[in-house]
């Protein structure tokens, strides 16, 4: 590993190629713009679930599109750069694709790591939602691999359409009232589920020292604890947020539009 390779950076929440996207190319081409302005020091890259707002693999076809953001990963791990990618609520299905073509590790769930010498607990963030049982029935069901078998049987022409539709037409619902449940304002330290979840994770767990989630867009940095804190990576839709750990330090950012190209 390059010497100057010593911060891992944690980003989220891109929806690449959802139809609620003014400009989908412009985000991902910002997306790009930022992995190039970290390559030379990053170590590690940990996205932390719905980077695509649809993503489903078929034995032998996978999503078109994505190509710049696809490249530049394949090419930061040429050079030696960690990618690791979980899988999100809308991204659930990513198989041997993306670790076979660009060396991505792959997450399917929560993950406790040291990193640089602290504990970390990172996962999207759905994963320890337990406030509802439709959602976590549903949740259960896009996991199951049977089903995953039956939904394979079905054309991609469908498949596709149906999943982008529902996503535009939960999101267009959602801004009628203001907010979606993934992206509502943030809800107060008692309130919070995540929140709720590491609180009471740490009774049992008192050694992690951060706790990383994607998932509800919006950017929180909050202590739990002298020796514990809890950090929400934001989005890469309006916030364009990432987190950065250099082994003494960890902090969130913005990546601020400079180019238009």
């Amino acid at each position: 590993m390059d010497s100057l390779r010593k911060k891992i950076y944690f980003a989220s929440d891109a929806h690449l190629g959802a139809r609620f996207h003014k400009d989908p190319l412009a985000v991902e081409k910002r997306l790009v713009r930022w992995l190039d302005s970290i390559k030379d020091e990053a170590m590690a890259i940990y996205f932390l679930g719905d980077m695509f707002d649809y993503w489903y693999e078929y034995k032998y076809v996978a999503p078109k599109g994505f190509v710049r953001f696809l490249g530049k990963l394949a090419e930061l791990s040429d050079s030696g750069v960690e990618i690791h990618i979980f899988i999100g609520n809308h991204d659930i299905w990513m198989f041997d694709y993306l670790p076979k073509e660009i060396g991505a590790i792959i997450h399917r769930d929560v993950l406790t790591v040291d990193l640089l010498g602290k504990r970390f607990f990172l996962g999207h963030g759905d994963e320890v939602d337990y406030r509802s049982k439709a959602f976590r029935f549903i949740r259960t069901l896009f996991r199951n691999k049977f089903c995953q078998w039956l939904y394979a049987g079905i054309h991609p022409r469908w498949t596709f359409g149906f999943a982008l539709g529902w996503s535009l037409s939960s999101r267009k619902s959602g801004l009628k009232k203001h907010q979606t449940s993934e992206a509502a304002e943030y809800q107060g330290e008692e309130n919070e589920y995540m929140v709720l979840f590491a609180k009471e994770y740490l009774k049992t767990h008192p050694d992690i020292n951060f706790f990383i989630f994607g998932h509800r867009h919006i950017m929180l940095d909050l202590m739990l604890s002298r020796t514990s804190r809890l950090l929400i990576a934001g989005d890469w839709m309006h916030l364009f947020s990432y987190i950065v750990w250099d082994g003494e330090n960890l902090f969130m950012e913005q990546f601020e539009a400079e180019q238009t190209s």
